[in-house]
């Protein structure tokens, strides 16, 4: 999941690349927010043992993969993102319905940068695909950066030992 995948990233070797970056990646955690009740309104994917890629593109670009276990309870968590700690999103708009997802919003950070968040997939009981494109500035600059996850389920049950989340 693009949330996850800043933590992995190798960091730049100067000072202003590793700020920009650690700002485009900080960004991109929230692009999915949202509350369990608007996963409720339709079901996304089923819980089970996935293979999860993940490709973020900004200052440099880094691709990830992974097998993890998603429980019952962790469903919208995966599919809809975690909150970020260091931003406060509002999506106007979030839809997740006959298979699309479509989000839009904004992120705020706690000094008052902004971000624009757009974001667009697919899902089934057995994929979830979501790409996020996101913008900002930083010292004047536009930055941007795109975020994607590509998973598949490979079984119903997780192996002992499987990483949850």
């Amino acid at each position: 999941m693009p949330w996850l995948v800043w933590r992995r990233l190798e960091t730049p070797r100067t000072p202003m690349s590793r700020k920009i970056l650690l700002a485009v990646l900080a960004l991109a955690a929230p692009f999915a927010l949202s509350s369990a009740a608007a996963a409720a309104q339709e079901k996304t994917i089923d819980p089970g043992y996935w293979d999860v890629t993940n490709k973020v593109q900004a200052v440099i670009t880094k691709t990830t993969r992974e097998t993890r276990c998603i429980k019952p309870a962790e469903v919208a968590k995966f599919t809809m993102g975690p909150s970020n700690r260091h931003y406060a999103c509002t999506y106007p708009t979030r839809v997740f319905k006959d298979g699309k997802i479509t989000l839009k919003g904004t992120c705020a950070s706690k000094k008052g940068r902004q971000v624009a968040i757009e974001a667009t997939g697919s899902y089934s009981p057995s994929t979830f695909k979501l790409t996020a494109d996101v913008d900002t500035t930083y010292a004047g600059i536009p930055l941007g950066g795109r975020f994607i996850t590509d998973a598949k389920k490979i079984s119903d049950t997780c192996p002992a030992g499987a990483k949850e989340g």
